[in-house]
């Protein structure tokens, strides 16, 4: 990461901070699929989004007629290869432990559930969409309970759920067909060729701040939230982002004036030169299209989706 003094990293007159916003967060996902309708069914029969708007090409699903997920039917581009870079999985948070259940009650119904796990801070159940994009349904303990390290960093951990407790959260023996309100898109989980390259564009650039990190995977988050963002090198993937799977993603910042001290901040990390990226504006705020090829798109929260 480049080295930024104490005045810039408070936020001295006429510099923009080195941190997002508090109120920063994860906007709508879009993914490029080849089966709109059989994907759009997984995301309303088996996550309980509902279908909030639906084309041909196109379908846009939410929670209480907040639009989270974007699929774009692209049946002509390739499925994604084992090498390129993209996504690990949309994380779709609920607001409670009986909404986890329930959301635990759908899988099980209806689909087929991969791995569970107790994070600390999270309980999450993960799965595969049926074009083979990871899925996480999670629930957050309250912050208060968040264990952290001497330096203040949330600790995580991969614990063995206690996928009974969850299932018996759940408001009954019925199935619930929709998500509740509440549920938003809590993270994004990437799957990148750099992890230095990933800090340069997400922290130096966008602002994100570094949490909890190992050799081969990094958390970022604003506001001390144990993370909006993560990267991983597990796969050992090697080439940027080309097929199907993850289109782009929003980072929803709290107002314009923090979206314009984001600009900047990127626009000077682009100026170094270090590692290479494209900016381009938008009309609701500006897209990052990454080393890795992944495009986020930035805006602030008073402007409206496009």
């Amino acid at each position: 990461m480049t080295d930024t003094d104490d005045d810039a990293a408070a936020g001295a007159p006429g510099t923009p901070g080195r941190s997002l916003p508090d109120r920063t967060r994860i906007g709508r996902a879009a993914l490029r699929v080849a089966d709109l309708d059989e994907t759009t069914a997984f995301y309303r029969d088996v996550v309980g989004l509902a279908v909030l708007d639906r084309t041909d090409g196109r379908a846009a699903l939410g929670v209480d007629g907040t639009p989270l997920l974007v699929l774009e039917r692209d049946a002509d581009r390739p499925a994604r290869s084992r090498t390129d870079a993209g996504l690990f999985h949309t994380a779709f948070r609920v607001p409670s432990r009986a909404a986890l259940g329930e959301a635990l009650g759908r899988v099980r119904e209806r689909w087929r559930l991969d791995g569970a796990s107790d994070h600390l801070v999270s309980e999450a159940l993960y799965l595969d969409d049926p074009e083979g994009n990871g899925v996480e349904i999670y629930r957050d303990r309250p912050r208060e309970e968040w264990p952290t390290d001497d330096d203040g960093t949330v600790r995580m951990a991969t614990d063995p759920l206690d996928i009974e407790g969850v299932a018996a959260a759940a408001s009954g023996s019925n199935i619930v067909d929709r998500a509740p309100a509440g549920t938003d898109v809590g993270h994004m989980h990437l799957e990148v060729t750099s992890l230095s390259a990933f800090e340069a564009v997400y922290v130096d650039g966008l602002g994100f701040d570094v949490g909890m990190s190992g050799p081969d995977v990094r958390f970022v988050a604003a506001g001390g939230y144990h993370h909006h963002l993560g990267a991983n090198t597990w796969r050992g993937r090697t080439t940027p982002a080309a097929g199907r799977g993850l289109a782009w993603f929003e980072v929803v910042v709290p107002d314009t004036a923090a979206l314009e001290a984001t600009r900047t901040r990127l626009d000077a990390v682009a100026a170094d030169g270090d590692v290479e990226f494209a900016v381009e504006g938008r009309e609701d705020g500006f897209a990052v299209t990454d080393t890795d090829g992944i495009e986020v798109r930035v805006r602030a929260a008073e402007t409206q989706s496009l």
